[in-house]
């Protein structure tokens, strides 16, 4: 369906949802320096370092310079997620494999009552989201519409320049909503049509694949976006 030439279907809305969002991001991401990039607001943030000076338990990364990543859990704001995921049928045990968790702490999120405690999580940097949201589309793409072979921790070589890393990064971004823009109304509705291996990809339509995507992009750039003006404010102030 359109509205005086604008796509109201709900694929279309999606894309032009995209489209925006990162035409929004590229401009707001103009002139990030290196400095900027690797900026640390607060002691022990999540960031990117080079492999010996790694501090979290599975930092990861095909190079020199690795992502800062702790150990498997289950966060708070995704308990209404578990509970999601074992109400459509999937099992316990399927439940802890996507998490990367034990069963038991899989049954502890399930037997959980009342208010849930918000998790301490740590700050991460500019350079830590940027690599986050690389690996899902250089991962995303991987798995929906390439070999499904390669690890996505390990197809980004991320790198300390802020440049360099938005070139490729948005040459994966390009390339991904390429192909998406090319996808079937059948193919939008498959189940497993992506089978990336660090969510629920497998189990869901792909169609809801591309509103997570939506969602990654549009929340970790509100981030990104903060932290510049954080950057800015506290430069100016000489801090």
């Amino acid at each position: 369906m359109e509205t005086q030439g604008v796509r109201t279907d709900r694929f279309g809305l999606l894309l032009d949802q995209f489209d925006r969002a990162r035409e929004m991001a590229q401009v707001r991401l103009r002139g990030l320096t290196d400095e900027e990039y690797l900026w640390e607001p607060v002691p022990g943030c999540w960031s990117l370092r080079r492999r010996e000076e790694a501090s979290t338990p599975r930092a990861f990364g095909p190079g020199e310079w690795v992502l800062d990543l702790g150990a498997p859990d289950i966060p708070a704001n995704e308990y209404e997620e578990v509970a999601r995921q074992a109400a459509s049928g999937m099992s316990v045990e399927k439940i802890a494999v996507d998490w990367s968790v034990s069963v038991e702490r899989v049954q502890e999120v399930l037997a959980h009552t009342g208010p849930v405690t918000p998790d301490r999580t740590p700050i991460t940097t500019i350079a830590w989201r940027i690599g986050h949201l690389h690996v899902q589309f250089e991962g995303g793409y991987e798995w929906a519409f390439g070999e499904r072979r390669q690890d996505p921790r390990q197809m980004v070589d991320f790198s300390p320049s802020a440049s360099v890393t938005l070139d490729r990064f948005w040459t994966a971004v390009d390339r991904w909503r390429d192909a998406v823009g090319a996808m079937t109304e059948e193919q939008l509705d498959t189940v497993g049509f992506s089978q990336y291996p660090y969510a629920s990809d497998a189990d869901e339509p792909y169609i809801s694949v591309v509103w997570g995507a939506n969602l990654e992009l549009i929340h970790h750039m509100a981030e990104i976006a903060l932290l510049r003006d954080l950057w800015a404010a506290r430069f100016a102030s000489g801090g």
